[in-house]
């Protein structure tokens, strides 16, 4: 029986989800996570464990939901999950993974240039900073907070027609259902719950995929900003 400090082996699901070089670097973050990760307080001891079930397999099946070359932006990214992930499991897709505390930039910036990844970058900030300056195709984020927040902070730096991917739990349906003036207010065309990972990993993983649409909120604000100006 695995101890609650010991990271387990390599799963045979990993194999079918992470392949060629992936399944290296996958194999390094888990390290990483396990190691500095734990020592840093980024996850915790009792998580190493379930490290390939609960978290890099979790994240990485999220990969289904992303259109090929896609520009991604991982709000709050924390400890790289599920951005670092999908940018290993996806290396035709660029990743912004845009996290506000320096103990957790400087973290994903050293694995990074641990794993060698050409496709991904850290910027240290909140998705409030961001908004107008950049915009991308997906957003994801696990576990940042509640539905009607993360779209404030989403949509601002999504193109029309792009997509916000929240990995959520079991309330994801009653999120959804609560979010229902917002989504309205920011113009959203669609909300809907997309499940990923079937026969991948066990449960399969949530999503609420939104696609932005025109914002009566932010063309708002904008138009009031210009006419300042």
């Amino acid at each position: 029986m695995t101890e609650s400090n010991e990271l387990p082996e390599t799963p045979v699901a990993a194999h079918e989800v992470f392949t060629g070089e992936a399944l290296g670097r996958a194999e390094a973050f888990a390290k990483l996570l396990a190691g500095p990760g734990v020592v840093r307080g980024l996850i915790g001891p009792r998580e190493v464990p379930r490290i390939w079930d609960r978290h890099l397999l979790n994240c990485a099946v999220v990969a289904e939901a992303v259109p090929e070359g896609t520009r991604l932006v991982d709000i709050g990214s924390g400890a790289g999950l599920p951005g670092l992930v999908l940018a290993i499991v996806r290396p035709d897709i660029t990743v912004t993974l845009l996290e506000p505390l320096l103990r957790r930039t400087n973290f994903l910036g050293e694995c990074v240039a641990a794993l060698e990844l050409d496709n991904v970058e850290v910027l240290r900030g909140r998705a409030e900073e961001l908004a107008r300056k950049r915009t991308f195709d997906i957003a994801t984020a696990r576990a940042v907070a509640p539905l009607d927040r993360l779209l404030a902070w989403s949509m601002p730096l999504l193109e029309e027609g792009g997509e916000l991917l929240a990995m959520k739990g079991e309330r994801a349906a009653e999120e959804l259902e609560a979010a229902g003036p917002q989504l309205k207010a920011y113009g959203a065309r669609t909300a809907e719950l997309v499940t990923v990972g079937r026969g991948k990993v066990e449960p399969p993983t949530t999503l609420v995929r939104v696609v932005a649409g025109r914002s009566p909120v932010l063309s708002g604000k904008g138009t009031r900003h210009r006419r300042k100006r």
